[in-house]
């Protein structure tokens, strides 16, 4: 009897404890959390997106870069898509681009599904995701089950995300603060081999950094005046700006890193060795990017009753 009865004083404590500390926001996210509500929505977003980039191949990194930039920032709650605020950060500011692409995505999954069912924040993990594939990138899970936020943080936009100019103690720093080690800090950033930056994130390298090839320097000066030209794009990866493979890994060991904080992985530091491991093996950095990806997608998701499931990408309801 006594053994009965404190079985259930513990069962109760330990009803309560959950009752009392936990928090939407540690639902567990599921890939089939649309199994009943939007069957078709991996269809319908993968679709969406491949069309995107057959219209424009630069689309694709884009995209990843939406998602990464949204999922710094307090979480994967789509705060990057809303007009105004987070857009506004230096890290961002007119350089983020392919909302109207998420916009159209969403619209053709709400005709799918109807309207308020599946989230922005999860559009964009799926279509970030579909692009790395289009790309040629390896597949993987995306656990669903996220909310929208309805209070972009400018703030912390300003603040977290990493920037071209960073050295490496700082891109450390930074990932370290989300919850990443070196290495996967050094796996993500290999999302660069696709995409392009402009002018005005890489001119003090070309013309004023030691640690770069003479001839790859020269080459992006001939489209990268000393003044003017601040939005002229060059690709981040020279070999392979629309293919995603580890040939990033390989210009950097050369010298040729487009950005000063590409080249801050490989200057004598402490990632020196990773990025030689991933130059030299393709499926490593792969298989350790996708694991990265999906531990990102997982960072503080609004779930359960939190934030809101938005009619339009780009302002809260």
């Amino acid at each position: 009897m006594t053994s009965s009865i404190h079985r259930t004083v513990l069962l109760s404590l330990f009803v309560i404890f959950l009752t009392t500390f936990s928090s939407p926001a540690l639902a567990q996210l599921s890939v089939s959390f649309y199994g009943s509500t939007c069957p078709s929505v991996f269809d319908t977003v993968r679709a969406a997106t491949r069309s995107a980039i057959n219209r424009e191949t630069r689309m694709g990194a884009s995209i990843l870069r939406l998602f990464f930039h949204d999922c710094f920032v307090g979480g994967c709650n789509g705060g990057i898509l809303l007009a105004g605020g987070e857009r506004n950060a230096p890290a961002n500011g007119d350089t983020v681009r392919g909302f109207d692409v998420i916009d159209n995505i969403k619209r053709q999954v709400d005709t799918a599904c109807g309207r308020s069912v599946v989230s922005c924040a999860d559009i964009l993990a799926i279509s970030a995701r579909d692009s790395i594939i289009e790309l040629g990138g390896q597949s993987y899970s995306v656990p669903l089950g996220r909310r929208d936020t309805r209070t972009p943080n400018l703030a912390a936009a300003r603040s977290d995300l990493p920037s071209p100019f960073d050295p490496l103690n700082t891109i450390i720093d930074k990932f370290s603060r989300k919850g990443f080690s070196a290495r996967e800090m050094v796996a993500l950033s290999g999302a660069h081999t696709v995409g392009q930056a402009r002018c005005s994130s890489f001119r003090d390298r070309i013309y004023n950094a030691t640690n770069i090839d003479p001839d790859f320097a020269a080459t992006r000066q001939a489209n990268c005046p000393r003044t003017g030209g601040d939005s002229n794009l060059a690709p981040l990866d020279p070999q392979s700006q629309a293919r995603f493979g580890n040939n990033y890994f390989q210009a950097l060991l050369n010298r040729r890193g487009l950005l000063s904080s590409d080249q801050a992985l490989f200057n004598g530091g402490s990632t020196d060795s990773i990025v030689r491991t991933y130059s030299n093996d393709a499926n490593a950095f792969l298989t350790d990017f996708t694991n990265a990806m999906v531990k990102m997608g997982n960072l503080s998701p609004l779930t359960g009753t939190q934030g809101e499931i938005r009619t339009t990408c780009q302002r809260v309801n």
